[in-house]
C-alpha cells in the first residue's frame, strides 16, 4: 500500500513464486532457468497487471522500492512486472526506472459495441470466422447438443474445474486448477462469476467460468473435450455462446484471454501485446 501524507493512493497485489516462470515464457528472454523464486505482480492467471490507482512517477518508484525490499527479505532472484499490456502508462514508467520490457504473450479482447445479439457479431465477421461458427453451431444442434449460462455458484464447479484441468495438462499448467481452491474461489466470487457449460446428452464436453466487471466480459477459464460424435468442435460452441451472454449482458469489451491466436484472429478479436519488466534482485 503506497500512502501520501496518510492516504491510500496506490496497492499493488504481489505473489511469491517458487518457480517464477510456470508458463516457460521467461526463459531465453531473461538469463534464468525458470526455477528461481521470484517476486512479481498479481498472478501469472492474470493477463491485466496493472498498479491500481496509478497517480505519479513518484508513487511508482515508491511501488517498486518496496516491492525490490521485500524480494531481497523473501529471498527471491528476480522481481517485477507480469502481463504488462503494451502501451500503457505502467510500462512506460517501468522502463523509466531501468526495467527491461520484453514481449512475452499476447491477449484478445472484442468490441461489443454496436452489437445487439450473437448474429450481429456473426455478421461482422470474415467470412471463414462466421461460416466456421455457423456451420459448428448447426451440426452441434443436429448431434444433439446444448448449452447454457448460469450463475457458476450453482454449477458442478468440480466437473467444471476438473475439465479445465484436463485441457491445462496438455500444455503442462493442469496445477493451475486444483479441485477444492478453484471451486472455493469461484463460488466466492457470487454474481461476479457465470459458468458456461455445452453438453452433449449428460456429458460435459466443453465449460467456461467467465467473470464480468462493469464494462467487460472475462472468458477466464475453460475446459474442452474433443472426443464428441457430429462433425462438430465444442470449442467454437463455447466461445460462440460466451460472446452471446457478454452481449446480452450488455458489456462493451469480451476479453478472450491468451493463447489460440489463430482462432481468436479468424474470429474478430484484436490482440494487444503483454510484456514482462523484471530485475534480478
Amino acid at each position: 500500500m503506497i500512502r501520501e501524507g496518510g492516504r491510500p493512493v496506490a496497492v499493488l497485489p504481489v505473489s511469491l513464486i517458487d518457480g517464477l516462470d510456470p508458463l516457460g515464457q521467461l526463459r531465453g528472454r531473461y538469463p534464468l532457468t525458470g526455477q528461481e523464486l521470484g517476486l512479481l505482480s498479481h498472478v501469472w492467471h492474470c493477463y491485466d497487471a496493472g498498479l491500481p490507482e496509478l497517480s505519479d512517477e513518484s508513487c511508482l518508484r515508491a511501488a517498486v522500492g518496496a516491492l525490490r525490499e521485500l524480494a531481497r527479505d523473501q529471498g527471491a532472484a528476480w522481481y517485477g512486472f507480469v502481463n504488462v499490456p503494451h502501451g500503457s502508462p505502467l510500462r512506460a514508467g517501468l522502463t523509466g526506472l531501468g526495467f527491461p520490457a520484453v514481449h512475452i504473450e499476447d491477449r484478445f479482447q472484442l468490441d461489443l459495441r454496436g452489437l445487439d445479439s450473437v448474429e450481429s457479431y456473426f455478421a461482422a465477421l470474415p467470412r471463414s470466422g462466421r461460416a466456421n461458427l455457423r456451420r459448428n453451431r448447426r451440426r452441434a444442434t443436429e448431434a444433439g447438443v446444448s448449452w447454457q449460462v448460469r450463475p457458476a455458484a450453482e454449477a458442478d464447479l468440480a466437473e467444471i474445474g476438473g475439465l479445465c484441468a484436463k485441457t491445462a495438462a496438455r500444455h503442462g499448467t493442469g496445477g493451475f486448477y486444483p479441485t477444492d481452491l478453484f471451486t472455493g474461489f469461484v463460488a466466492a466470487l457470487g454474481d461476479l462469476a457465470v459458468a458456461v457449460e455445452v453438453r452433449q446428452g449428460d456429458r460435459l464436453i466443453a465449460a467456461g467460468v467467465c467473470l464480468r466487471d462493469e464494462i467487460r466480459f472475462h472468458a477466464w477459464a475453460c475446459g474442452v473435450d474433443y472426443d464428441v460424435v457430429g462433425g462438430f468442435s465444442p470449442y467454437p460452441l463455447l466461445h460462440a455462446a460466451t460472446v452471446e451472454e457478454a452481449i446480452a449482458e450488455g458489456r462493451a469489451v469480451f476479453e478472450g484471454g491468451r493463447g489460440n491466436h489463430v482462432f481468436k484472429l479468424r474470429h474478430g478479436l484484436s490482440r494487444l501485446a503483454l510484456d514482462a519488466c523484471l530485475l534480478e534482485v
